[in-house]
């Protein structure tokens, strides 16, 4: 090929470390920038040995990094330089900051990415974004090997507004929303009663004393719901066995199910002579469920149940409580 004017030089020119000589040694090592360099062939190097340039192939050759003279050197000889040509069919490695941002063009198809970010066989691949100075930057890796990740995120389509998070869609189109209001108490409503009154249970029987009811409309429709009912039971009585359960039931109007929508605790005390007046500690039941319309009013109601097996007891439930708290995950 022609070409008008000086002909274009291709390569990748560099001259190698000073290297100096060892008495009656004949091979060295060569480094640019104390790194091995490993030339095409002795072809595509000058070699300068004591002011006279030296025959490739013939008073020295190379193999690998290393240059061997044919006879071996003395103290007083000087290796002038070592200039390596680079292969001249080939552009060689750049130099630094010389492939400017015209050079690139990393072209994405609908089977490859246009930029792929290697892993050395030990690490994952990382991007690092510096900064201004270069000093520092942050990195974006990639899911370890083991987790066989093999997936795309797709940026979303603006950038968002304040205080918003990126979600994705479930197959990786990013998107920013409002963040969910985790774990927000929404209400907390309260019935309590302390003036139930007192019950003669016998052997084998039982009385049901409601400790109440509420009904309240949901704020939201994936609003939890959190009902606890508690009650103390009083005995004034002979020795005897004597206990009680608490059971809370939730429902939503319309026909809407609800999740764990009964509970039923117990409680059990024995007493094997007189004790006169005694009252117990409270026992505790409770329900987690969760809405399923924020239009269809949830009613929980909270009963109580005491017995008595032996002796005949007065009893009673005191300090009825039912407690209902309400928040969105």
């Amino acid at each position: 090929m022609s070409y008008i004017g000086r002909k274009p030089t291709v390569g990748n020119f560099q001259i190698c470390d000073a290297i100096s000589v060892v008495n009656g040694q004949a091979a060295y090592t060569m480094q640019v920038g104390s790194v091995n360099v490993l030339p095409e062939t002795a072809n595509h190097m000058i070699v300068s040995l004591n002011g006279t340039i030296q025959k490739p192939n013939s008073s020295f050759t190379v193999s690998g990094s290393t240059i061997t003279f044919a006879s071996n050197l003395v103290t007083n000889d000087v290796i002038d330089f070592i200039q390596i040509l680079g292969d001249v069919l080939d552009l060689g490695v750049p130099s630094d900051a010389t492939v400017t941002d015209a050079k690139t063009n990393f072209v994405s198809t609908s089977s490859a990415a246009g930029l792929k970010i290697k892993g050395d066989g030990t690490t994952d691949g990382t991007l690092q974004l510096n900064c201004s100075q270069n000093s520092h930057g942050i990195k974006i890796k990639s899911p370890p090997h083991s987790a066989g990740a093999s997936y795309t995120l797709t940026m979303p389509n603006n950038d968002g507004d304040a205080n918003q998070v990126l979600t994705t869609d479930g197959s990786g189109v990013l998107s920013f929303a409002a963040p969910a209001a985790a774990g927000k108490i929404l209400q907390v409503k309260n019935q309590y009663n302390n003036s139930l009154t007192s019950n003669t249970a016998t052997a084998s029987t039982h009385f049901d004393i409601c400790a109440g009811s509420m009904t309240f409309t949901p704020t939201s429709s994936s609003s939890n719901i959190l009902c606890m009912l508690s009650a103390g039971m009083d005995t004034v009585s002979n020795g005897g066995n004597c206990g009680w359960s608490l059971s809370l039931s939730l429902a939503q109007s319309g026909g809407l199910a609800v999740s764990n929508d009964v509970k039923t605790e117990f409680g059990y005390y024995s007493a094997a002579t007189a004790f006169g007046s005694q009252t117990y500690g409270q026992n505790l039941s409770f329900i987690e469920s969760y809405a399923n319309s924020s239009t269809n009013a949830i009613t929980i109601t909270g009963q109580g149940h005491n017995y008595s097996e032996g002796n005949s007891q007065t009893v009673k439930f005191q300090r009825s409580s039912l407690i209902v708290m309400e928040w969105v995950v």
